[in-house]
């Protein structure tokens, strides 16, 4: 008899091994499919937009003359608007260099139409704001003279 009854418990015993061993599958299955939703399939929310600058200081700097096509010359001043972070008047050997760099070789029919103008203008602003690591918002023209 002790045969029979061994014989009901091992049946007992291998259903219970297989829905511990189902559980244990469907389980990591959920894991994945949630890691994989969180990872890949959702949606990314948008990053977080930085508040606009305030205006701090102006520092005006001293006119440069740029070398244009054509044997002409376009004589430049730059003032930089500062953001509220810049803690004192900045060097302007960075901004002058890239004045000259984005200037230099432009024609004068370039430079005399007003939207490419602003267009140059628009360049400067991003490369200072780049080169300054954001302590510069904008920059104004205080001379524009071309011959």
């Amino acid at each position: 008899m002790s045969t029979a009854t061994a014989a009901p418990a091992a049946a007992a015993e291998a259903p219970a091994k297989s829905k511990k061993k189902l559980i244990i599958i469907v389980v990591a299955l959920l894991v994945v499919a949630g890691a994989a939703y969180m990872f890949v399939l959702k949606p990314k929310s948008a990053p977080a937009e930085k508040p606009a600058p305030k205006p701090g200081i102006v520092t005006p700097l001293e006119a440069i003359q740029v070398n244009l096509e054509g044997g002409h010359y376009l004589r430049i001043g730059l003032a930089l608007q500062q953001t509220d972070k810049a803690a004192e008047a900045l060097d302007g050997s960075k901004a002058l260099d890239a004045a000259i760099e984005l200037f230099s070789g432009k024609s004068i029919e370039e430079l005399t139409d007003l939207k490419e103008r602003e267009k140059l203008k628009k360049e400067l602003v991003k490369e200072l704001e780049h080169l300054y690591e954001d302590e510069v918002m904008g920059v104004y023209f205080t001379q524009f003279v071309m011959q």
